[in-house]
């Protein structure tokens, strides 16, 4: 798991480039937790700076304030995100890509490469690519969250986000087929960028993380350039929710697709 650095200068940044239900919340407050690494959110997740600026507890926009606008909300991110650190952290999920590159290249017009528009934005870029290798392991867990609207607990159980009223799972074939298709995609377009872009990431992936949250963080650090032994005393915040359920669907998903 290795990063390429390019220039050798420190980072000033990092961007954890992922998909939903990949283990990003969990390595997101883990960091976040060292108390050197910002605090990765996704501060550009919805495809409409407005969204973005009441995340971030801005004022609406006034007719006119187009870029400065943008840019006032860009740099409020950058703020929070970096908490103090000097290390600006973000998650930012491949659905909203295009559009917030197309953001930064109102912002950012001279350079041609979109990793340039990013540097010119964040400074040297660590790019983490955390991907979850199973797909329909990937895909049964969005269902499931998209019915219940459980996204996250504590490992006491205690819910962390919830994004509507529970309702009872129910198998939904087609709607796991949608994800796991979609999930492939996602993969796939981040691969490709990073190929166009002559980017070396770093890889995590969600086994690695689940299996041994502090270790991955360590990694995650020390590609970052940063003390990996801020990782031995953090509290791991989030449990994961596949249980019986899961494997239940995973099954007879597994068993429509062979026709038996």
């Amino acid at each position: 798991m290795q990063a390429d650095r390019g220039s050798g200068e420190p980072y000033n940044s990092y961007v954890i480039c992922t998909s939903p239900r990949s283990g990003s919340t969990l390595l997101c407050s883990l960091l976040a937790a060292t108390g050197i690494a910002g605090d990765p959110k996704s501060y550009f997740h919805e495809p409409v700076v407005e969204s973005w600026a009441a995340e971030l507890s801005l004022p609406p926009e006034r007719k006119g304030d187009g870029r400065d606008y943008l840019r006032a909300v860009v740099q409020a991110a950058i703020t929070e995100g970096t908490s103090g650190t000097g290390l600006f952290g973000l998650r930012l999920q491949r659905h909203s890509f295009d559009f917030f590159m197309a953001q930064l290249a109102l912002l950012h017009p001279a350079p041609v490469r979109e990793l340039d528009r990013l540097r010119a934005a964040f400074g040297q870029t660590c790019f983490i690519h955390l991907t979850r290798v199973d797909k329909l392991e990937q895909a049964v867990s969005r269902v499931k969250a998209e019915q219940t609207g459980l996204w996250h607990v504590a490992p006491d159980g205690t819910e962390l986000e919830r994004l509507k009223a529970h309702r009872d799972p129910t198998y939904d074939g087609a709607a796991i087929r949608r994800h796991y298709e979609e999930m492939l995609a996602m993969d796939r377009q981040w691969l490709d960028w990073f190929d166009r872009e002559g980017i070396r990431p770093l890889r995590l992936t969600y086994d690695e993380l689940s299996a041994d949250p502090r270790a991955a963080l360590g990694r995650v650090l020390r590609g970052l350039g940063l003390n990996e032994d801020a990782a031995s005393g953090v509290a791991v915040g989030v449990r994961k929710l596949s249980d019986g359920i899961n494997r239940a669907w995973i099954e007879r998903f597994q068993a429509e697709q062979r026709g038996t």
